[in-house]
């Protein structure tokens, strides 16, 4: 049988019984079932075959007290098929490995819980880092870096390139990464190189650490360089050109991967995060993919309705047609003026009108309002708020 089914088959619930069952009510659960299924009761009955094997197998698990430990403390380190992190293992969650994967199709011989070998030890010593041959100086992730960017209206919307000088830890010039003026480094003794450390875990099984002693890089300076102290690593200043998405909005956080450290002894480099802040417009705003500006028509625009031209960001004007008796405060749309999107269309960019009030009228206007005044004076825009007031 595989490893991967040693850990994920419950037994105890072939058997029928409970996990703290002790050894005598394991054997009579087991003798029950055999009866019951044995081929020699079953003749020609394939399934009552496949039950019976799996309750051998299971008793052949829970009835060694050796083998029904070290099966216990699996279920227990891999519950539901994922590894439970302990404390200092990570985020203390619980990271979704696939147990086909992680056993690597591991088999044992025949005959049952007899193909599992020298123990889940010899299994999983690899995966928790546990020493003795083999053991090596771990390749390092690259720090995450983190800059800023402050970009104007029109380049948060189309996209830019732009320069950011970023400062991060990288491998010290002076001694080669190494930590040591010579170039010599000697191994750490206390984790022998590997930057991990082992601690007690559940049962047979050891968690790792960062080493504090050589804060996990495995070497220790024996004469430490006098630019890094033995760290290996320097702050070091570069320039890069970033390219900035078209339609960023204001504090969103970009990810670029790889572009942030490098790592060490051939690990990977680590991210950059770019924070982006948008400069306001004089005339346009934002409201998600879709753009937005406010234009002035006139009174006789407004009530007798009309053409009116609409500037556009970075594009031709496109021209609005005002219905009769559009209200102050009426919001079109002009389709496809708006912000870049994900996909590389755009939304749109929605026009709101406002009435203009003129401050100073000729003569001609004023007498052309007196007349309107004179034909419109039967008529109370607000008589209808005055009915709702006394009915609330």
């Amino acid at each position: 049988m595989s490893t991967k089914d040693f850990v994920e088959k419950d037994y105890y619930k072939v058997l029928g019984v409970p996990k703290d069952a002790t050894e005598a009510e394991i054997k009579k659960a087991y003798r029950k079932l055999a009866r019951e299924f044995h081929p020699d009761a079953n003749k020609g009955d394939a399934s009552a075959e496949a039950r019976f094997k799996e309750i051998s197998e299971a008793n052949d698990i829970l009835g060694d007290p050796k083998k029904r430990k070290e099966y216990d403390d699996a279920r227990a380190l891999f519950g539901n098929g994922g590894f439970r992190a302990g404390p200092g293992g990570g985020a203390g969650g619980t990271f979704n490995f696939d147990l086909g994967d992680l056993f690597g199709g591991a088999q044992g011989g025949a005959g049952g819980a007899g193909g599992f070998g020298g123990g889940l030890g010899d299994v999983f010593g690899g995966l928790f880092n546990r020493g003795g041959a083999g053991t090596r100086t771990q390749p390092r992730r690259g720090q995450d870096i983190e800059s800023e960017v402050t970009l104007s209206f029109t380049e948060a919307v189309d996209g830019a390139t732009v320069p950011l000088r970023m400062s991060s830890q990288q491998p010290c010039k002076a001694c080669s990464g190494t930590g040591d003026k010579n170039g010599t480094p000697r191994v750490c003794p206390t984790c022998v190189g590997t930057g991990q450390v082992s601690r007690g875990g559940s049962g047979s099984f050891s968690l790792t650490d960062p080493c504090v002693d050589c804060k996990g890089r495995g070497l220790i300076a024996q004469d430490p360089c006098d630019v890094c102290h033995g760290s290996g690593r320097a702050k070091s200043s570069r320039t890069m050109q970033v390219r900035i998405p078209a339609g960023v909005s204001d504090g969103q956080r970009i990810r670029l991967r790889g572009k942030g450290a490098p790592g060490e002894r051939g690990g990977p480099a680590g991210d950059l995060y770019v924070v982006v802040h948008v400069d306001a417009h004089p005339v346009f705003g934002r409201k998600g993919d879709n753009l937005t500006v406010t234009v002035p028509v006139t009174f006789d625009e407004a009530a007798l309705g009309g053409e009116i031209r609409v500037p556009t960001l970075g594009g031709p004007a496109v021209t609005l047609k005002i219905p009769a008796g559009t209200p102050n405060g009426r919001t079109m749309r002009a389709r496809g003026k708006g912000a870049v999107r994900k996909d590389g269309t755009r939304g749109d960019l929605l026009v709101t009108v406002e009435v203009a009030v003129p401050k100073d009228l000729s003569d001609k206007a004023r007498e052309a309002l007196e007349t309107y005044r004179e034909a419109t004076a039967g008529e109370d825009p607000r008589a209808e708020l005055f009915q709702a007031a006394k009915g609330a």
